[in-house]
């Protein structure tokens, strides 16, 4: 089965830096799509940033210049390079693939969240 395990996550200061990493198991990696999602509390799950199973990226308008998704398909991993976090970045953000499942169409995954909190 697939597994997705995110770290990284933590307390930083509004103008700080974090990143977070994913890493997936029990799944072909390089063929999948990947995603960042996050949700803060009493809102709706939202996409952060993805990129194909080619390296096409994309991103939330509100993140664009300040974060960076990026994989490794021989560490199984994706990340996302947060730069000058603001306050209203803060939530739980998890990792997302979406796996080529032949007949049954586009098979979807989650980990577990890791938390991120910005200070002012």
């Amino acid at each position: 089965h697939v597994e997705l395990v995110e770290s990284g996550g933590g307390l930083v200061q509004a103008g700080g830096s974090l990143r977070l990493s994913c890493a997936a198991s029990g799944t072909i990696f390089s063929r999948n799509d990947m995603g960042w999602y996050r949700q803060a509390p009493g809102k709706q799950r939202e996409l952060v940033a993805s990129i194909t199973s080619e390296g096409t990226t994309n991103y939330a308008a509100f993140v664009k210049g300040r974060f960076t998704i990026s994989r490794d398909n021989v560490e199984d991993t994706v990340y996302l390079q947060m730069n000058n976090l603001k306050p209203e970045d803060t939530a739980v953000y998890y990792c997302e693939c979406q796996e080529p499942g032949g007949r049954f169409g586009i098979l979807q995954f989650w980990g577990q969240g890791t938390q991120v909190t910005v200070s002012s």
